[in-house]
């Protein structure tokens, strides 16, 4: 059981802990979740032992391996599988040492671990990982430098999660992944062996992956059974009964304090007065709620509706050179009221699609005609770092709203909720969060028929992504939704739309249909990826057992060879010790300088001649029991 005991830690005077405590049990996948800016990152900084807290204590058992995804994604020529691969060190370390080994004790113990940790299993296990998390088998073989930031720190996932930690801790996991990616680790956790704590605002995987919820707040741990939805529905009692205890013990002491107020001048009531007022200072005060409703956003209604359809593709193919289009066949369109999500895995052209619709790449061939003067509003999650640096929210909205007033544009910028300080504060100082809500306005800014989010819930937490579906809701225009937030698309989507095979179709199922067709082709593919990875191995396996079973061969020789070794040394020991004895007793006059000397020499003889005859015996059995093995031992190798 992982405990955390009383803890307490600041930073800059600021308390993110006070007595925080909370115990965890083994095996449980538990959701970390509260506020953007509570503290969860760095309460799993605290457990992984990269921050050391200022009170308090984590125990956890001794021998428990803690593994989190590494800051530093990977780089340089080394291929991704033999990256993931090298992170079990153990494994590494006794393959390289099997290849030089020579004592045959050695090289059973070494293959032995080997088989004990399934090491020769290991390629197709991080395979399989890998490709759950999008890297087919060419990409697999591909080096690490040759990824993006984000594809790396796919990499760097997969590499804790091949390593199978006995408490894993995952912050955010999902902000790299596809829908795609998402479900396969939605579904991958939920099987693990081991603990796991998961800082995510994807309410799905908190619903399907977890076992239990522990809420971050003001500073506090409390630990909820069930998933998400378990912890709301408890959550909103405890807040409900809470309310009831502290508005009867306000009415409460309003009765007392009218008592006193109104008998503390009275002799006949003043002991009575005076005990009230003693009552009063011991009743604990029962905190207030306090409101903690995140700001809605505001995505402003086009103001003229359009006539359907907005757009309409013929026969459109699109790509970035003339001769290798990623998108050809593209026969859609797309109605002044859809809600259209797109589905497929990274790489497969979503966002070149959603280029192509927001007019930021011309087709190769083909038509586009609709509706005139489609405003398009754009979002994609790159952008956030493309915010200019030393601007603040209020001068981005300048440059939008040159001719306004200053009171206007705060009023403007108060409906993103970015309050006065905010307002000002430069965009590189911004949290995650913040950013997504400047980038979002600025996106909408001008009331677009159509409105393009591409991983707009990265960095939201889960009521603002709430606050996110609310307004998405009440928005009057088209919507084109790229995102691994499974509840974001089930709330607002009314149309799919598969991007897959180099072209995009509407796909006629649900949520629930798409996840179990994906995690059924997944499962086929990896367990054809396995079978060839083991039939690929299955040469170096052999090889492995050939080595081992020499190594065991050897190994039942040693005890076997040592004793004729043994009885080898006994026998020249007591020939040494009747020559030295012959040597004496040739001496003539030691019969009659010492006679018991003598005596006593010849006896010692003729006890070392019985001991040798004994131990000449042991050295040819042992002699012949070794033989005999070792031609068995050949026949078998030669066999």
């Amino acid at each position: 059981m992982l405990h955390i005991n009383d803890l307490s830690y600041r930073i800059e005077g600021r308390p993110i802990f006070e007595g925080a405590t909370a115990a965890i049990p083994t095996g449980h996948k538990v959701g970390l979740v509260g506020r953007n800016g509570a503290g969860k990152t760095t309460l799993l900084k605290i457990l992984s032992g990269e921050l050391a807290p200022d009170m308090g204590t984590i125990t956890m058992p001794r021998t428990a391996r803690i593994g989190h995804v590494a800051q530093e994604a990977p780089g340089g020529k080394e291929s991704i599988v033999d990256w993931v691969l090298a992170a079990d060190t153990e494994r590494a370390q006794l393959l390289a040492e099997a290849e030089t080994a020579t004592d045959p004790h050695r090289i059973g113990e070494i293959h032995e671990r080997l088989a004990d940790i399934n090491a020769h299993s290991a390629p197709a296990r991080a395979a399989q990982i890998l490709s759950g998390l999008g890297f087919d088998e060419d990409a697999q073989q591909r080096p690490c430098g040759s990824l993006s930031g984000g594809w790396r720190m796919r990499v760097a996932l997969a590499a804790v999660l091949f390593l199978e930690p006995e408490i894993l801790l995952l912050d955010e996991p999902t902000n790299y992944l596809d829908l795609e990616g998402a479900l396969w680790l939605e579904n991958y956790l939920r099987s693990y062996p081991h603990t796991v704590i998961i800082v995510s605002h994807d309410r799905d995987l908190l619903n399907r992956a977890v076992t239990a919820i522990l809420h971050l707040d003001r500073g506090r741990l409390v630990f909820y059974s069930g998933g998400y939805d378990d912890f709301e529905d408890a959550r909103r009692e405890k807040q409900q009964l809470e309310l009831k205890l502290k508005k009867k013990q306000d009415d409460e002491r309003r009765r007392i304090q009218a008592f006193i107020d109104r008998f503390k001048a009275k002799a006949t009531k003043a002991k009575q007065a005076q005990s009230r007022v003693k009552a009063l200072a011991k009743m604990k005060p029962i905190a207030a709620q306090l409101d903690d409703r995140v700001s809605p956003f505001h995505l402003p209604n086009p103001q003229k509706a359009l006539a359907s359809p907005l757009m309409r593709f013929e026969n459109v193919s699109i790509g970035y050179a003339p001769d290798t289009p990623v998108l050809t066949g593209l026969n859609l369109r797309i109605d002044q009221d859809d809600r259209i999500a797109l589905l497929g895995q990274n790489g497969n052209g979503k966002s070149t699609f959603a280029k192509l619709i927001a007019g930021k790449l011309a087709p190769l061939t083909g038509n586009v005609a609709g509706a005139k003067k489609v405003d398009v509003g754009y979002f994609a999650q790159h952008q956030l770092d493309e915010l200019a640096s030393g601007k603040s929210p209020y001068d981005h909205i300048h440059d939008l709203m040159p001719d306004a007033t200053e009171a206007q544009r705060r009023t403007r910028l108060g409906t993103y909720g970015f309050s006065a300080d905010k307002a000002d504060t430069k965009c590189d100082n911004l949290s995650g969060g913040e950013k997504a809500r400047l980038l979002l306005a600025l996106a909408a800014f001008h009331a677009p028929h159509l409105l393009i989010l591409d991983e707009p819930t990265n960095h939201l937490d889960i009521d603002s992504r709430q606050a996110l579906v609310q307004a998405l809701a009440e928005f009057e225009g088209a919507v084109i939704l790229i995102s691994h937030d499974r509840h974001l698309i089930e709330a607002c989507a009314d149309r799919l739309w598969i991007v897959r095979g180099g072209t995009v179709k509407s796909y006629d199922g649900d949520m629930d249909s798409y996840r179990a067709d994906l995690l059924a082709e997944r499962g086929a593919s990896v367990r054809a990826k396995a079978a060839a990875i083991a039939k690929t191995e299955a040469p170096r396996a052999a090889r492995a057992d050939q080595r081992r079973a020499a190594a065991d061969r050897r190994a039942a020789l040693a005890p076997l060879k040592k004793a004729m070794q043994v009885a080898e040394r006994k026998v020249d020991k007591i020939s040494a010790d009747i020559a030295r004895l012959d040597k004496l007793l040739e001496d003539t006059e030691i019969y009659t300088r010492d006679p018991q000397a003598a005596q006593n020499a010849s006896i010692e003889r003729g006890l070392c001649a019985k001991r040798l005859a004994e131990a000449e015996e042991e050295w040819l059995l042992a002699s012949e029991a070794y033989e005999t093995a070792s031609a068995a031992a050949e026949d078998e190798a030669d066999a």
